[in-house]
């Protein structure tokens, strides 16, 4: 199968397995929310805030470090991956030990701290697993891994409902997040043999040298963490369970999405990594029809849920979460900077630039906490809203600039004006129909936006027929 075929399988495969977790990530949020309510799943988002929060922690840098160098060619896999995944069980289970430590100073009931607690335990389980991840992208075998998931996601969402059916409460629902946790890792370990077989390596001349070059993403991800998941610590500790509540409805939502960019990214990071320095023309266009696709996925997501968001709450959290409505509608705007700002930043990291975006991260959390700090107390979740986004924002634009400064790539994308226009066109027949059935508009939306993208030619046959038939 050529390169291009496996590229475009993959990316469809993937498409549509994320699209059904997601699907089944928001049910089983539908479930929570009308089980627990606002305050519960104020406790239940805390506890996932946690779970971001040992990911982060414990990230180091590994798995994006480790799939830009199995990717290069003449890599000794074996070494660099049983190193790798030496380090990262290392350093979860450093993190697990700890969590009882930190649980015990915290100001949350004995629900919530036990809940962080499992959540260490999941994430022992997620953290390790993920760092195979790589051996998966460079084979373009995504599809496998992407499978295994959503198995996992079944088996949680079948424990979500069994617990909220028989009044089981708080704990078990948590407990499905280790019991999906455990199957991934069981699986992706069986798949990864097929390409290299596993075996934990210490050496630490070599470990030293890998940290060199991951720690500054190991620091990121701790300064991501800030800027993307403190606000919910924060609101937790500032303002009530409910406020909780209603943010993440509204936020789960965004979580949900981001799975887009960072499924894309994440099938074109190894292309990235071994053109970036051989072949910056094929490089860059690699890159500006990534930045296309981007947007094309960007306008309709924004302006639908402008015009929808209150049936999306509605369908995921009920009429108890009405006000997280408006919340949304500032979020969206977030996912849409969370796009561009990825992809700036993996382009840097492809580079071996990482260590150029660690400052411009520092000081986008920097601006975070102080101004969640400063504001959250007055405006509680609103003002975690447009925070959220102005520093999203902020990393995407910085992260352009360090883009073209160091690696000389200057995004040149075609035919936004039509991209823009079928967004405008979709937005009118919304509007129009505004007051009809949320499911018929949505439907109806996105295939008014799709047959304005063939008659503007933004998306033609023959270029669908080229992502397939060239390699």
């Amino acid at each position: 199968m050529a390169i291009a075929r496996k590229i475009a399988y993959n990316v469809i495969f993937n498409v549509i397995t994320k699209i059904l977790s997601t699907i089944l990530a928001l049910v089983g949020i539908g479930f929570i929310t009308r089980y627990l309510g606002k305050d519960g799943f104020g406790d239940y988002s805390t506890v996932l805030a946690f779970f971001a929060f040992f990911g982060s922690v414990a990230d180091l840098g590994l798995y994006t470090i480790t799939a830009r160098e199995i990717s290069r060619a003449g890599a000794d896999e074996k070494k660099i991956l049983g190193n790798a995944f030496a380090l990262r069980l290392l350093s979860s289970i450093a993190v697990f030990l700890i969590t009882p430590v930190l649980v015990f100073f915290l100001p949350y009931s004995n629900d919530v701290k036990i809940g962080i607690l499992i959540a260490a335990a999941s994430f022992v389980f997620s953290s390790t697993y993920m760092v195979l991840n790589g051996v998966f992208q460079k084979n373009l075998a995504m599809d496998k891994v992407a499978t295994a998931e959503v198995l996992g996601k079944i088996i949680q969402i079948g424990i979500i409902i069994l617990a909220v059916k028989n009044d089981l409460g708080f704990i078990t629902i948590i407990s499905s997040i280790l019991a999906a946790m455990i199957f991934n890792f069981a699986i992706v370990l069986v798949l990864v043999q097929k390409y290299i077989p596993i075996k934990l390596q210490f050496d630490f001349t070599y470990w030293k040298k890998f940290l060199k070059e991951s720690a500054p993403l190991g620091i990121s991800a701790i300064v991501i963490f800030v800027y993307f998941k403190i606000d919910t610590i924060i609101l937790s500790i500032l303002k009530t369970n409910t406020e909780v509540g209603i943010y993440n409805a509204a936020y789960k939502v965004i979580e949900n999405l981001s799975f887009f960019p960072a499924m894309i990214i994440g099938l074109m990071f190894p292309m990235f990594s071994r053109h970036i320095i051989s072949d910056k023309k094929h490089f860059a266009h690699l890159a500006n029809e990534t930045l296309k696709v981007f947007i094309i996925l960007i306008v309709p997501l924004v302006i639908g849920t402008l015009f929808l968001s209150e049936g999306i709450i509605h369908l995921i959290g009920g009429a108890a979460f009405t006000e997280a409505a408006n919340t949304l509608r500032i979020l969206i705007f977030a996912l849409a900077f969370i796009f561009f700002g990825g992809l700036f930043n993996n382009i840097l990291i492809a580079s071996n630039h990482q260590k150029k975006m660690l400052w411009m991260l520092v000081g986008c959390a920097i601006f975070n906490v102080g101004a969640n700090l400063l504001f959250i107390p007055t405006f509680s979740y609103t003002a975690a809203a447009i925070i959220s986004t102005m520093t999203e924002f902020f990393v995407a634009t910085v992260g352009l600039v360090l883009t073209i400064k160091y690696t000389g790539y200057k995004p040149s994308i075609q035919k936004v004006p039509q991209i823009l226009f079928s967004g405008f066109i979709m937005g009118a027949f919304l509007f129009a129909f505004k007051d009809h059935s949320f499911i018929l508009s949505t439907l109806a939306g996105a295939a008014v936006y799709i047959l304005s993208l063939w008659l503007t030619r933004t998306i033609t046959l023959k270029e669908l027929r080229s992502i397939v038939n060239n390699s």
